[in-house]
């Protein structure tokens, strides 16, 4: 066999220089698997190296090697597929963990896959066919200083991985009962989503859901002291799902939605639970049955950042020296103009709900009081404020917005829904929200005339970043709140629904595939964004690279738009205006 020549070879190697490592690269047969070397580092302190084995699916029968193939009813369809391999990338990166050894300096000894989170993302970490299941993972092949150890070598891929494969990717040896239940979890989330619009609804909170989380950097649900979510009798909703059965809980329905109460009552815990509830999460999480229209995205304040051409004058008009806001561009936005800057930015991407908490919003954006309008005449006020558009947005472009707001009554005037947050629990306070609005009749002058205005679409042009020759520029990702790509390090920590370092890898990768397909001065960014979602759909992320990468996740259009746009190389043209209710 194969990896007979690999053990021996690695043995020969043995105490030469780290480079002669490049020596391995190819492809060897294990009993019941392919191995293939696709990338060996030149340094034990550089980036692992990159392997991938490859599986036979030849039915659900054991083979002579031991190893089973996966029952084809656990990825029959694209929420199943993606949920078992979610499943097996997990259950590679706990077997490989178990089985590391220390085995020299830097990342010797180390087999590892990609790194996962609460969510269930599509991700190029494993794949599977009726013909076959891939795992793409790294190695560190092992080392002293830069002297190769290659008998540890030895042992790591030809004894330890085959143990690994065995244990993470044999159907025998997994327990498929939980196995099942994690495909059908995801399945029926998904199931639950695609029922939303049908319903009326923008979102859906199960009873029972465990909304806390453990804490700011630790996204696991809170155990002790979290209250399950119960919906009030008013809001609840029920479904039926494919494999669970009937569940229900609170229906958040289409329009304008407040999310009231008292500080530390459970308001953003909500909102932030919805916000993710655009992704299916693992069983356990306490949100699995927390889902949101897939086009929902969540808005705040971001001082600082740069904006491109983008149309604000609906929330901003009349700026001193006669400033146009039509295609407005500043390199350090204030609060108020980095809020309608993403709004607009949302919006010209396809977003369908807006996410809104007041503790990140700018004061001066949402709401100007009567006693402001006395003092400042709107004509020396260029902001419209967002109490007097999120009617007409929901009228002439049918984007509903779910807004956490316990500061200001003025909202009540607007609402189609109120839930009033009280110990962590909601209640529908509608009636009485509406009523106290006529009881106290503000004395605010709405301003926000009698149209929302125009959703431009820009044309993006960013420059070529090559680096040495025509190599594309390189892509850095340090955590999910910056991405380098190029020279030029691109600060997202506004962009809260970026879950995984594996999406925004891919959203590096796919801002070159743009470059390269794409960016000809033709097309708007809708229509670049459809595309490359097109694209992606079509095959899989691994369109965006030259050689297969296994730590790559599907992200939305939303994120990638969101992205791009925060590009202080971004330039942009506009097209024509697509104007309300054309």
């Amino acid at each position: 066999m194969d990896f007979q020549r690999l053990y021996q070879q690695l043995l020969q190697l043995d105490q030469r220089s780290y480079k002669a490592y490049k020596q391995i690269a190819g492809v060897y047969q294990f009993a019941g698997f392919q191995l293939s070397i696709d990338y060996v580092q030149g340094d034990p302190f550089a980036s692992p190296s990159r392997l991938r084995v490859q599986i036979p699916q030849t039915g659900s029968q054991e083979t002579d090697s031991g190893i089973q193939s996966f029952p084809e009813e656990l990825y029959r369809s694209h929420s199943r597929e993606v949920a078992l391999r979610d499943y097996l990338t997990r259950q590679f990166a706990q077997v490989a963990a178990e089985a590391r050894g220390r085995r020299g300096s830097g990342n010797s000894g180390l087999i590892a896959i990609a790194p996962t989170s609460q969510q269930v993302l599509e991700r190029t970490s494993v794949l599977i066919t009726s013909k076959q299941l891939e795992a793409r993972f790294v190695v560190g092949l092992p080392a002293r200083g830069r002297t190769i150890l290659g008998k540890q070598a030895a042992e790591l891929l030809c004894e330890d991985l085959p143990l690994i494969v065995d244990r993470a990717l044999n159907y025998a040896q997994l327990n498929s009962t939980a196995l099942r239940h994690h495909v059908e979890t995801v399945e029926d989330a998904d199931w639950l989503r695609q029922k939303l619009a049908e319903r009326g609804l923008v979102a859906f909170v199960a009873n029972g859901a465990i909304l806390p989380r453990q804490s700011g950097v630790d996204d696991r649900p809170l155990i002790q002291n979290a209250l399950p979510f119960e919906s009030p009798a008013s809001l609840q909703v029920s479904f039926q799902r494919p494999n669970q059965g009937e569940i229900s809980g609170m229906g958040i329905p289409s329009g304008i939605t407040l999310i009231v109460g008292g500080g530390y009552h459970g308001k953003s815990t909500l909102l932030k639970a919805i916000a993710l509830g655009i992704y299916n999460h693992i069983p356990g999480d306490g949100r699995e049955f927390v889902v949101t229209d897939p086009a929902a995205v969540k808005i705040r304040a971001e001082d600082g950042r740069s904006i491109a051409g983008v149309n604000i004058s609906p929330f901003i008009d009349h700026l001193p020296q006669g400033r146009s806001t039509e295609q407005f561009s500043t390199e350090n936005a204030s609060g108020s103009t980095s809020q309608a800057a993403n709004i607009m930015e949302a919006l010209e991407a396809g977003a369908t709900v807006l996410l809104v908490d007041e503790d990140t919003s700018a004061t001066n954006f949402m709401i100007r009081d009567g006693r402001m309008q006395a003092l400042i005449a709107k004509s020396k006020e260029p902001i419209t404020p967002f109490v007097d558009k999120i009617r007409q947005l929901y009228q002439d472009y049918s984007v509903s917005t779910i807004l956490v707001m316990g500061g200001s009554g003025d909202y009540f005037d607007v609402a189609d829904t109120v839930i009033a947050m009280t110990d962590f629990q909601p209640q529908e306070v509608t009636a009485q929200a509406k009523a106290i609005a006529q009881q106290y009749s503000t004395d605010r002058t709405p301003e926000g005339g009698s149209q929302f205005g125009a959703i431009a679409q820009r044309i993006p042009h960013f420059s070529l970043l090559q680096e040495r020759g025509d190599r594309p520029p390189r892509t850095k990702v340090r955590d999910v709140d910056e991405l380098v790509f190029g020279a030029e390090a691109i600060d997202l920590t506004a962009v809260e629904q970026i879950v995984e370092v594996n999406q925004l890898r891919a959203i590096g990768a796919a801002l070159t595939y743009i470059q390269q397909h794409y960016l000809d001065g033709q097309y708007s960014l809708k229509t670049i964004l459809e595309y490359v979602m097109a694209d992606l759909q079509s095959s899989s992320p691994d369109v965006l690279t030259a050689f297969p990468q296994g730590d790559l996740a599907m992200f939305r259009p939303d994120e990638l738009a969101a992205v791009l746009n925060r590009m202080r190389s971004l330039n942009t043209t506009s097209q024509p205006k697509a104007h309300p209710l054309a």
